[in-house]
């Protein structure tokens, strides 16, 4: 029974490991040693489908206008937690990407903003808790999600400009996808770089359909 045991954990840490992992797995991600790592099911002309695993974050929410009012308050929060704030005065890696949850909403009307950091394999199973009150530790679980990239910086034009981009293509494809709200993910620090990484991400419903023009659902799978 002990030696199981041991076994299952030594098979849940290797399994957090591999999702979370060395960046040089991941071309655009390489300003930090760990990323978030996905498997490729399939991508076109506009979009690529991926599968993540459930992985944990640090989190903090924002509730305000728009996601240039959230990302410096909120950024400040987790990094706080990631030097020290934590239970275990611990300083924790840094990873990529950086996600935030954006509503969909008028940029009149408030709404509530998400900013997470991924935690390091080594901090996968048990994360120390967060001193904050307003940061907390949460778990996505395991979902595929429709991507769409783009190399500038990432503001409420730019996000807007490709998650509109994204939906038009999903929409048009008759494709069924989270509506409401979508995921924006940075690879980079804000210190200029000629070739940036930001991404939007909807959250697939159903079976992943990779083909626009046909709505068929033909899997390629690559793991990264």
């Amino acid at each position: 029974r002990i030696c199981f045991s041991g076994l299952l954990g030594l098979l849940l840490v290797l399994n957090a490991e591999a999702r979370v992992g060395d960046s040089s797995q991941l071309e655009f991600c390489n300003e930090t040693e760990q990323c978030l790592l996905f498997d490729l099911i399939c991508k076109n002309s506009v979009y690529e489908v991926r599968h993540y695993d459930s992985v944990k974050w640090v989190t903090t929410n924002y509730t305000t206008f728009s996601m240039e009012f959230m990302m410096v308050p909120a950024f400040w929060k987790l990094y706080k937690y990631i030097t020290g704030e934590n239970e275990a005065s611990q300083n924790i890696p840094m990873t990529a990407p950086v996600l935030m949850g954006i509503p969909e909403k008028s940029i009149l009307r408030m709404d509530v903003f998400t900013m997470s950091f991924l935690l390091p394999a080594e901090y996968q199973m048990d994360p120390p808790k967060p001193t904050n009150d307003d940061v907390y530790i949460q778990e996505t679980p395991a979902m595929n999600v429709y991507v769409i990239d783009y190399d500038s910086y990432m503001n409420t034009l730019s996000d807007s400009k490709y998650s509109k981009k994204l939906s038009k293509a999903l929409d048009s494809a008759k494709v069924q996808y989270r509506k409401g709200s979508h995921f924006a993910a940075g690879y980079d620090s804000p210190k200029p770089k000629k070739k940036r990484h930001c991404e939007v991400w909807y959250v697939v419903e159903g079976d992943p359909v990779c083909d626009p023009n046909t709505g068929e659902s033909k899997v390629k799978s690559a793991c990264l």
